[in-house]
Order: structure tokens, then sequence, then C-alpha cells
């Protein structure tokens, strides 16, 4: 099977062209798990197909490394949209992808190579709706409320953009903090389990985050947790609309355009190197 190997600030993916390569649906999850181990199989925070699309120019079919499909990647999108232009599956620089049924417009900037530096998106409107998100609260929405994870009482504001993030404000990021991470994904008020943003903001426009995604662990950026990021930092009254957030992996540009209730996202997608691996039989 051949496969591409992208990242966008630091989130990387193993990327396989759904269009030549078919593998069973009921074998995906363990081909996922195999291929993301980072000492025995390619490595990487998960697997993305890039598929034809029903409603959209493509689709992108998500997998954790823990072999789980998810709804949404952030950095995920704006790779396909690289990859599907540098590989001439397209010429065009205005697509849509779909994901879980859900469609993104994304507008892609070229660099001096002619290939795909930026991609800027249209993630949507974020969720508010607590049963919605999912998280269970007495509350309609979930803005700086309480919680106690494994001990300890923290804050949150929860949001989805397509999937559950809880993001957490911090006067600084400790490596102890991030250690609740795997108690958050799994605390029983998220019947979907969760992601986690542990925000300490710098300036009016700027902040610094942290992330631990579900079914994959700490990873180096995560596009959505960034837009959840900054709705949150906008409900809590401590930025602009339009903030920088600084994550291990880089920087990735959110604003949240509250008169059309839309975010929109810009950032980065590289190319790794591309790659063949022998699939096992039963695959």
């Amino acid at each position: 099977m051949k496969f591409t190997k992208m990242h966008g600030c630091g989130n990387d993916y193993i990327y396989v062209n759904g269009h030549k390569e078919q593998i069973a649906a009921d074998r995906k999850p363990e081909l996922v798990r195999r291929l993301s181990d980072r000492h025995f199989g390619i490595g990487g925070d998960g697997v993305i197909f890039i598929n034809p699309g029903k409603s959209a120019s493509f689709e992108m079919e998500m997998y954790n490394a823990d072999g789980t499909r998810a709804q949404m990647c952030g950095n995920g999108i704006r790779c396909v949209a690289k990859y599907v232009y540098d590989y001439g599956l397209t010429d065009q620089t205005s697509i849509t992808i779909e994901s879980f049924g859900q469609v993104k417009h994304l507008d892609l900037t070229l660099g001096a190579d002619g290939k795909v530096e930026t991609v800027r998106v249209n993630m949507g409107a974020p969720v508010l709706t607590a049963s919605e998100i999912p998280v269970v609260s007495d509350h309609e929405q979930v803005i700086d409320e309480e919680i106690e994870v494994d001990g300890q009482r923290y804050r949150m504001t929860c949001v989805s953009m397509g999937n559950p993030h809880a993001v957490v404000f911090l006067d600084h990021l400790t490596e102890a903090e991030l250690k609740a991470g795997p108690h958050f994904e799994h605390h029983a008020r998220f019947p979907e389990r969760v992601n986690t943003e542990f925000v300490q903001v710098i300036d009016r426009n700027t902040v610094q985050m942290r992330v631990w995604e579900r079914g994959t662990g700490e990873t180096l950026a995560c596009g959505t947790g960034c837009c959840a990021t900054v709705v949150a930092c906008v409900l809590n009254g401590l930025t602009d609309n339009k903030v920088t957030v600084k994550v291990l992996g880089g920087e990735i540009l959110c604003e949240w355009d509250q008169s059309e209730n839309l975010v929109y996202m810009t950032g980065p997608a590289e190319t790794v190197f591309d790659g063949e691996i022998a699939l096992q039989e039963e695959m």
C-alpha cells in the first residue's frame, strides 16, 4: 500500500489515497493501530484516507491512533487539501472536503514552488449547547464551569467544532497539568470522551495551548482545538476574535466571525515523505 506522511504544525498523520488503495472497512481499525505505532509501524497521530466525495469534492475518512473513527481534524483537513492539489487530484485552489457528513470549504495558498503552503478553512459554526457537544451539565452552555478531575478542581468551557473540546485556562502551562489529559478524556461528564486544551493567555491576540486528544494523547497541535480555544477565549472575555494560537508544533491563526457565527482557521500543511508498506494478507 502506498502512503504519504504529512503534518500540520507537527500533528502528523499517514495519508492514503482511497481513490487507488482499497481497504475493507472492518480491517481499517487494526491497520490504523499498526501503521500509527511509532516503534513498529510508520508512526503518526492516526491515519487519514482520502476518498472520492459524495457531497463535496473529496472525503476525509479519519482515524485516531487507537483505531477509533474521528469526526473532524483541522490539521488533517489542511493536509488533505495539500495532498489533492499537489498530487494532481484537482487543479482548483478553492475546494470542498467532507468528513463525517460535514462539508468544509477550503482556500489554498501556493508557495513559490507551485505547491500548497497554507490553507484557510471555514470550520463552520461552533456548537455551544451542552447536550450537542456532548457534555453532561445542568446548564444549556458550559462556560467557565467547575469540574473535578482526578481530585483536582478546574474551570472549563466546552465547545464542539465537529468534535468535543473542554478548554481549561491556566496561569502557566506545566507537564503536571497535561497528566490530567487522560482523566478528562474518560471523565463521566463526556459520554463520547473529549479533547482537552490547556491554555495560557499571552495577550488579546495571542495564546499558548497544549492539547490532549482523545484516542491519541498529547499531540503537537490540534486544529479544531485551536478553533475551540479561540471561541472559549472570546466567550470568557479574554481575547479579541482573531487570535494566534501557539502550539508545540508551530502557530495557527483562528478567527471567530461572530456576525456570521463562523470560525476560520489558517495554517500550514507539509509533506514529509512518500512510502510503500506491505500489508498483511488478512488486510
